[in-house]
Protein backbone atom coordinates (compact mmCIF):
# COMPACT_ATOMS: atom_id res chain seq x y z
CA UNK A 1 0.00 0.00 0.00
CA UNK A 2 2.78 2.44 0.62
CA UNK A 3 4.67 1.70 -2.09
CA UNK A 4 1.37 2.81 -4.60
CA UNK A 5 1.25 6.17 -2.88
CA UNK A 6 4.98 6.86 -3.51
CA UNK A 7 5.38 9.12 -6.63
CA UNK A 8 8.25 9.17 -9.09
CA UNK A 9 10.64 12.12 -9.25
CA UNK A 10 13.00 13.37 -11.79
CA UNK A 11 16.15 13.77 -10.61
CA UNK A 12 18.37 14.79 -13.82
CA UNK A 13 18.22 14.85 -17.74
CA UNK A 14 20.99 14.90 -19.91
CA UNK A 15 20.14 15.17 -23.65
CA UNK A 16 23.30 13.17 -25.21
CA UNK A 17 24.61 9.93 -23.90
CA UNK A 18 26.73 6.96 -25.46
CA UNK A 19 26.22 3.17 -24.78
CA UNK A 20 28.64 0.86 -25.38
CA UNK A 21 29.01 -3.07 -25.22
CA UNK A 22 31.92 -3.72 -22.46
CA UNK A 23 33.80 -6.83 -22.36
CA UNK A 24 33.80 -8.95 -18.98
CA UNK A 25 35.87 -7.69 -16.34
CA UNK A 26 38.92 -9.74 -16.58
CA UNK A 27 40.52 -9.14 -12.98
CA UNK A 28 39.20 -7.25 -9.93
CA UNK A 29 41.55 -3.93 -11.12
CA UNK A 30 38.05 -2.57 -12.33
CA UNK A 31 37.04 -1.16 -15.65
CA UNK A 32 39.08 0.92 -18.26
CA UNK A 33 37.41 2.88 -20.78
CA UNK A 34 40.23 2.59 -23.04
CA UNK A 35 39.33 -0.90 -23.60
CA UNK A 36 35.76 -0.48 -25.20
CA UNK A 37 35.46 1.47 -29.02
CA UNK A 38 35.14 4.50 -27.56
CA UNK A 39 34.53 6.17 -31.06
CA UNK A 40 31.49 3.73 -32.45
CA UNK A 41 28.92 4.05 -29.70
CA UNK A 42 26.63 0.94 -29.48
CA UNK A 43 23.40 3.20 -28.90
CA UNK A 44 22.68 7.18 -28.45
CA UNK A 45 20.19 8.63 -26.67
CA UNK A 46 18.42 10.67 -23.97
CA UNK A 47 19.55 9.24 -20.37
CA UNK A 48 17.66 10.33 -17.22
CA UNK A 49 17.22 10.17 -13.62
CA UNK A 50 14.74 9.31 -11.62
CA UNK A 51 13.61 8.38 -8.32
CA UNK A 52 10.30 6.69 -6.72
CA UNK A 53 10.42 5.96 -2.33
CA UNK A 54 14.20 5.11 -2.00
CA UNK A 55 15.40 3.88 -5.08
CA UNK A 56 16.51 5.58 -8.26
CA UNK A 57 16.34 4.54 -12.06
CA UNK A 58 18.80 5.08 -14.27
CA UNK A 59 16.60 5.07 -18.11
CA UNK A 60 18.07 5.25 -21.65
CA UNK A 61 15.16 6.35 -23.88
CA UNK A 62 15.00 7.57 -27.53
CA UNK A 63 15.17 10.87 -27.77
CA UNK A 64 12.45 11.60 -30.47
CA UNK A 65 9.52 9.35 -29.12
CA UNK A 66 11.07 8.73 -25.56
CA UNK A 67 10.73 5.03 -25.68
CA UNK A 68 12.48 3.69 -23.25
CA UNK A 69 15.48 1.48 -24.24
CA UNK A 70 17.35 0.13 -20.92
CA UNK A 71 17.19 1.09 -17.14
CA UNK A 72 19.23 0.56 -14.14
CA UNK A 73 17.53 0.35 -11.32
CA UNK A 74 20.13 1.63 -8.35
CA UNK A 75 19.71 1.19 -4.75
CA UNK A 76 22.62 2.02 -3.09
CA UNK A 77 25.71 4.30 -4.38
CA UNK A 78 28.54 3.67 -4.76
CA UNK A 79 27.33 0.21 -5.28
CA UNK A 80 27.61 -2.79 -7.87
CA UNK A 81 24.54 -1.01 -10.06
CA UNK A 82 26.80 1.94 -10.37
CA UNK A 83 30.85 2.16 -10.61
CA UNK A 84 33.43 4.70 -12.43
CA UNK A 85 35.74 3.40 -14.44
CA UNK A 86 39.92 3.86 -13.19
CA UNK A 87 40.93 6.24 -16.16
CA UNK A 88 38.15 9.09 -16.85
CA UNK A 89 35.74 10.70 -14.94
CA UNK A 90 33.01 10.70 -18.00
CA UNK A 91 32.32 7.24 -18.25
CA UNK A 92 30.39 4.85 -15.78
CA UNK A 93 29.54 1.13 -15.94
CA UNK A 94 25.56 0.18 -15.11
CA UNK A 95 24.13 -2.98 -14.52
CA UNK A 96 20.64 -2.64 -15.94
CA UNK A 97 17.65 -5.19 -15.67
CA UNK A 98 14.83 -6.34 -16.95
CA UNK A 99 11.22 -6.98 -16.13
CA UNK A 100 12.23 -10.53 -15.99
CA UNK A 101 15.26 -10.33 -13.72
CA UNK A 102 17.69 -10.66 -16.03
CA UNK A 103 20.67 -8.33 -15.57
CA UNK A 104 23.90 -7.34 -17.74
CA UNK A 105 26.34 -4.35 -17.79
CA UNK A 106 27.35 -1.94 -20.41
CA UNK A 107 29.10 1.51 -20.15
CA UNK A 108 27.86 4.43 -21.02
CA UNK A 109 29.70 8.13 -21.27
CA UNK A 110 29.28 11.56 -21.78
CA UNK A 111 30.59 14.07 -24.29
CA UNK A 112 30.83 17.10 -21.93
CA UNK A 113 32.55 16.60 -18.38
CA UNK A 114 29.62 18.98 -16.82
CA UNK A 115 27.17 16.32 -17.90
CA UNK A 116 29.31 13.50 -16.07
CA UNK A 117 29.47 16.00 -12.66
CA UNK A 118 25.72 16.23 -12.51
CA UNK A 119 25.08 12.38 -13.51
CA UNK A 120 27.27 11.93 -10.58
CA UNK A 121 25.75 14.59 -7.67
CA UNK A 122 22.24 13.08 -8.60
CA UNK A 123 22.75 10.20 -7.67
CA UNK A 124 24.51 11.09 -4.59
CA UNK A 125 21.97 13.95 -3.54
CA UNK A 126 19.33 11.27 -3.49
CA UNK A 127 21.12 8.41 -1.74
CA UNK A 128 22.32 10.97 1.04
CA UNK A 129 18.24 12.70 1.55
CA UNK A 130 17.48 8.38 1.78
CA UNK A 131 20.15 7.99 4.66
CA UNK A 132 18.30 11.06 6.63
CA UNK A 133 15.18 9.82 6.01
CA UNK A 134 16.30 6.20 7.37
CA UNK A 135 18.21 7.75 10.62
CA UNK A 136 14.63 9.96 11.65
CA UNK A 137 12.87 7.04 10.96
CA UNK A 138 15.46 4.87 13.07
CA UNK A 139 15.24 7.87 16.03
CA UNK A 140 11.10 7.73 15.74
CA UNK A 141 10.92 4.17 16.65
CA UNK A 142 13.65 3.90 19.23
CA UNK A 143 12.04 6.53 21.16
CA UNK A 144 8.05 5.09 20.56
CA UNK A 145 9.74 1.78 22.12
CA UNK A 146 11.09 4.44 25.44
CA UNK A 147 8.19 3.69 28.30
CA UNK A 148 6.13 6.74 28.45
CA UNK A 149 5.77 8.86 31.59
CA UNK A 150 2.64 9.04 33.34
CA UNK A 151 1.97 12.44 34.66
CA UNK A 152 -1.73 12.22 35.23
CA UNK A 153 -3.21 12.71 38.32
CA UNK A 154 -4.55 9.44 40.18
CA UNK A 155 -7.62 9.12 42.09
CA UNK A 156 -7.73 11.46 45.22
CA UNK A 157 -4.22 13.30 44.66
CA UNK A 158 -4.10 16.75 45.32
CA UNK A 159 -1.24 19.23 44.46
CA UNK A 160 0.25 22.40 46.82
CA UNK A 161 0.93 25.62 44.65
CA UNK A 162 3.63 27.98 46.91
CA UNK A 163 2.59 31.47 45.47
CA UNK A 164 5.99 33.81 46.55
CA UNK A 165 5.43 34.55 50.42
CA UNK A 166 1.38 36.10 49.78
CA UNK A 167 -0.49 35.50 52.95
CA UNK A 168 -4.25 36.03 52.66
CA UNK A 169 -6.17 37.49 56.60
CA UNK A 170 -9.87 36.59 56.32
CA UNK A 171 -12.00 38.04 58.93
CA UNK A 172 -9.70 41.27 59.59
CA UNK A 173 -10.17 44.72 59.19
CA UNK A 174 -7.80 46.27 56.41
CA UNK A 175 -5.75 49.01 57.13
CA UNK A 176 -6.10 52.86 56.34
CA UNK A 177 -3.97 53.66 53.31
CA UNK A 178 -2.37 57.09 54.01
CA UNK A 179 -3.31 59.51 51.55
CA UNK A 180 -0.39 60.41 49.39
CA UNK A 181 -1.79 63.95 48.39
CA UNK A 182 -4.19 66.50 50.38
CA UNK A 183 -5.27 66.61 53.73
CA UNK A 184 -3.73 68.41 56.81
CA UNK A 185 0.38 67.82 57.77
CA UNK A 186 1.59 69.43 61.30
CA UNK A 187 5.14 70.76 60.93
CA UNK A 188 7.22 69.39 63.48
CA UNK A 189 7.89 71.27 66.52
CA UNK A 190 11.44 73.67 66.68
CA UNK A 191 14.46 72.16 68.37
CA UNK A 192 14.65 71.92 71.76
CA UNK A 193 10.88 71.79 72.37
CA UNK A 194 10.41 75.35 73.51
CA UNK A 195 7.02 77.26 71.44
CA UNK A 196 7.19 81.06 71.26
CA UNK A 197 4.08 83.04 71.44
CA UNK A 198 3.47 85.75 69.63
CA UNK A 199 2.95 89.13 71.32
CA UNK A 200 -0.64 90.75 71.38
CA UNK A 201 -0.89 93.61 68.70
CA UNK A 202 -1.40 96.91 69.87
CA UNK A 203 -4.95 96.98 68.94
CA UNK A 204 -5.87 94.89 71.91
CA UNK A 205 -7.26 97.03 75.30
CA UNK A 206 -5.14 96.99 77.78
CA UNK A 207 -6.67 95.52 81.12
CA UNK A 208 -4.97 97.47 83.89
CA UNK A 209 -6.13 100.83 82.85
CA UNK A 210 -7.86 102.60 85.85
CA UNK A 211 -11.47 104.19 85.65
CA UNK A 212 -10.61 107.70 86.20
CA UNK A 213 -12.97 109.30 89.36
CA UNK A 214 -15.67 111.32 88.71
CA UNK A 215 -15.16 115.14 87.80
CA UNK A 216 -16.28 117.71 90.47
CA UNK A 217 -18.92 120.56 89.50
CA UNK A 218 -17.19 123.49 89.20
CA UNK A 219 -17.98 126.31 91.44
CA UNK A 220 -18.52 128.83 88.78
CA UNK A 221 -21.34 127.13 87.22
CA UNK A 222 -19.53 125.85 84.21
CA UNK A 223 -20.14 123.10 82.68
CA UNK A 224 -19.59 119.58 83.82
CA UNK A 225 -18.05 117.85 80.28
CA UNK A 226 -14.28 118.57 80.08
CA UNK A 227 -11.64 116.26 78.57
CA UNK A 228 -9.65 114.85 80.22
CA UNK A 229 -6.11 112.86 80.36
CA UNK A 230 -5.54 109.70 82.34
CA UNK A 231 -2.74 108.21 83.50
CA UNK A 232 -1.79 104.52 84.16
CA UNK A 233 -0.82 103.29 87.70
CA UNK A 234 2.09 101.05 87.25
CA UNK A 235 2.68 100.38 83.98
CA UNK A 236 5.08 96.82 83.54
CA UNK A 237 7.44 98.77 82.04
CA UNK A 238 8.29 100.20 85.46
CA UNK A 239 6.68 104.32 84.30
CA UNK A 240 3.95 105.81 86.71
CA UNK A 241 1.36 108.48 85.96
CA UNK A 242 -1.19 110.46 88.16
CA UNK A 243 -4.23 112.41 87.55
CA UNK A 244 -3.27 116.33 86.78
CA UNK A 245 -6.52 117.51 88.89
CA UNK A 246 -4.75 120.82 88.55
CA UNK A 247 -5.28 120.69 84.87
CA UNK A 248 -8.88 119.53 84.75
CA UNK A 249 -9.56 122.38 87.07
CA UNK A 250 -7.93 125.23 85.17
CA UNK A 251 -10.02 124.26 82.05
CA UNK A 252 -13.05 123.98 84.54
CA UNK A 253 -12.57 127.24 85.19
CA UNK A 254 -12.13 128.66 82.16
Amino acid sequence: MAAELEYESVLCVKPDVSVYRIPPRASNRGYRASDWKLDQPDWTGRLRITSKGKIAYIKLEDKVSGELFAQAPVEQYPGIAVETVTDSSRYFVIRIQDGTGRSAFIGIGFTDRGDAFDFNVSLQDHFKWVKQESEISKESQEMDARPKLDLGFKEGQTIKLSIGNITTKKGGASKPRTAKGGGLSLLPPPPGGKVTIPPPSSSVAISNHVTPPPIPKSNHGGSDAALFQTRHHSHPTGSSSEWHWQDIKDRLEE
